[in-house]
This record gives C-alpha cells, sequence and structure tokens, in this order.
C-alpha cells in the first residue's frame, strides 16, 4: 500500500503543529505518541508546510526484517573468520553458502560479523615467538617489574634505528608515472642513540656500511658511553638488546674493563625498550617538515635538529611506563603487548 501524506494547514491543525519551527515540531511529534515509521521532512517550496508519511497497516513489528541466517549459522561465520582472519566477506559468503545452503550478501557477513565483534582491520605486524622467547620475557618482567623509578632512572635504554628518504608506509601515496613503482629512490641511515629518564645521549649517525663490534665499539662504546658513565657514576646499567655486534666477546670484554653494568635483555623484546617509542616520535617528526628532506645530507641535518627538540617529558614519560610494560606483559604470560 502506497504511503499516505499528511501536509497543510488541516493537518498541522489536527497535530497541534501550527507554525511551529522544525525543532519544536519534533519535540510536539514526540509528545503526541507517532508511532517510529512516521518519516517527517518539510515542503521546499513551501516554508513552514511540514509533510508527514506512514504506512497505515504498519507497525513496529512489521517494520522489523526477519534475519537470513539462523543463530548456528551466525555462530558457524564467527568461528570461521576467527579460524581464518584472512578470508574476504565474499569467501566467507561462499563457506556459509557451501555448509548450509544459506546465502547472502557481503554486506550481512559484515552485520553478523560485528555482531561477534570482529571488525576489519589492518594486521599488526609482530615479531614470532616461541614458547622459550615468552618465558625468557616473563621471567625478565617477574625480576624487574617491582623496581623503584630511582632504579630505572639509572638505565640508559640504547638502541639502532635506520630512517630513510622514502616512506615505508602503506597509507601513504605518492604521485608517479606507469611502470616506476619499483625503482629504487633515496636511500637511508643507520643511526644510535641511548635515553634514560633524565637525559639523552647525542644521535650517532653511522657513515654506511655494516654495523660490527669493532665499530660498536669505537664508535659507540668509547665516545658515548664511556663520558655518560663518567657524569652519571658506577649506578649506570648499560642496556643494549641481543644483536650479534652487541654481545660479541670483543664488546664483552670492554665493557668488563670499563666496569660498566650490563642490563641482562629477553631476546625479541622491543615492546619492552622505550626508546622505540622515541624512533617513532623522531620519525613523526621528521615527516611533518616541510619541506622534507631530499637528500642524505638534509636528512642527516633534519635528524640531529630534531633529536636535540625531543622534549625531556617525554623521555622521563617512558621510563617511568616500565612498571606498567612489565605488568601487562605478566598479564599475557610473555605474549605481545601493545607497547
Amino acid at each position: 500500500m502506497a504511503p499516505q501524506r499528511y501536509g497543510g494547514q488541516k493537518h498541522h491543525k489536527r497535530l497541534g503543529l501550527g507554525t511551529l519551527t522544525p525543532p519544536a515540531v519534533l519535540t510536539r511529534l514526540s509528545t503526541v505518541g507517532l508511532p517510529p515509521f512516521y518519516i517527517f521532512r518539510t515542503r521546499p517550496k513551501k516554508p513552514g508546510i511540514f509533510e508527514l508519511r506512514h504506512t497505515p497497516k504498519m507497525t513496529s513489528r512489521a517494520c522489523a526484517q526477519k534475519k537470513k541466517t539462523a543463530t548456528s549459522e551466525d555462530r558457524y561465520l564467527v568461528v570461521t573468520a576467527k579460524r581464518h582472519r584472512e578470508m574476504t566477506a565474499i569467501q566467507l559468503s561462499n563457506e556459509l553458502s557451501s555448509a548450509t545452503g544459506t546465502r547472502i550478501s557481503r554486506q550481512t557477513v559484515y552485520r553478523r560479523l560485528h555482531e561477534g565483534a570482529l571488525y576489519a582491520r589492518r594486521p599488526m605486524v609482530c615479531i614470532p615467538l616461541t614458547s622459550a622467547h615468552r618465558r625468557a620475557r616473563l621471567n625478565w618482567c617477574l625480576e624487574h617489574h617491582a623496581w623503584i623509578h630511582d632504579q630505572w632512572a639509572n638505565v640508559l635504554f640504547s638502541d639502532e634505528s635506520r630512517f630513510s628518504l622514502n616512506t615505508d608506509s602503506r597509507r601513504v601515496f605518492i604521485w608517479r608515472e606507469p611502470g616506476i613503482c619499483y625503482h629504487p629512490k633515496g636511500g637511508s641511515l643507520l643511526v644510535w642513540a641511548g635515553i634514560s629518564s633524565s637525559r639523552r645521549t647525542p644521535l650517532h649517525i653511522f657513515s654506511g656500511g655494516t654495523l660490527t663490534a669493532q665499530r660498536y665499539k669505537d664508535e659507540i662504546l668509547e665516545p658515548y658511553l664511556r663520558p655518560y658513565r663518567d657524569q652519571i657514576g658506577h649506578n649506570l646499567i648499560f642496556m643494549d638488546d641481543n644483536a650479534r655486534p652487541h654481545r660479541a666477546r670483543l664488546v664483552n670484554e670492554y665493557l668488563q674493563s670499563e666496569n660498566i653494568r650490563r642490563m641482562d635483555w629477553a631476546a625479541r623484546s622491543p615492546d619492552l625498550n622505550p626508546i622505540e617509542h622515541v624512533w617513532d616520535a623522531l620519525g613523526r617528526r621528521i615527516g611533518a617538515r616541510h619541506p622534507s628532506p631530499r637528500t642524505l645530507v638534509e636528512l642527516r641535518t633534519v635528524q640531529l635538529e630534531e633529536w636535540g627538540l625531543l622534549p625531556l617529558d617525554l623521555l622521563q614519560s617512558l621510563v617511568n611506563s616500565m612498571r606498567a610494560r612489565c605488568e601487562t606483559l605478566i598479564a599475557v604470560r610473555g605474549d605481545h603487548t601493545p607497547y
């Protein structure tokens, strides 16, 4: 049955609308108890005149559409999506059709998955963890989660990171000609730095080549770590990860000769190192530069400038988060954390 229209002075008077403004009309309609299937709109050629539409014999229950899937089929979709998280909505629809004979659209698949708290998201890139890695990470956090602020303040967190001229983010679009998508552009720089809750080391930019144990000793430990130890004192605890140049015999002997205490570190634990967030902040600051650096010389200059402009409050908050990081990792029994 075609919808009936109600408009004009007669119906306005019957409903008590008069010459009310649209917001006032909506308030009046709610007081007279109009059913939810009424449609209210203005008449563009007649200001002050409002039009109401409804289907006379429709009820609120009749307005609700019957679900095309049963509860068991909804559960089947959710379970299948959890087991095969890379499947598309069309593939899930075909899977349901082959299993139960029920054919549904892609939008229906989306609605059923949303009801099951599943949403389409980009997958997070995580470092693979074995049971041994999880156990080592958990033991490390159990050992350090009770540390107080003064103990974390003695730790110098260090790491290397690489910055490139061209972005590797899949969310950034560029203008390019056909056939050049794989052509190499620009270059990259490997940097090293260390942070604590109250200070930072200078940013060291490597001059190319591969990082070896000898370079690590000559370019990092001697010119940066030893002066830092002289400023802080013998309470310094040096943290670096388990990269092969860091754990070489040459490096271990040098640290022992200088009486520099090294923190034991759980393998594959970048989420526990607060300097990872510093690299992200530095990269964002460099990316916000206009114009952006186009050569490695410009990139080097910008890196040194932005490194000196990083606020100390950021470093302090990151180091102070170590207890929360440990507690979060303990709660997930050594698995990945959102840090």
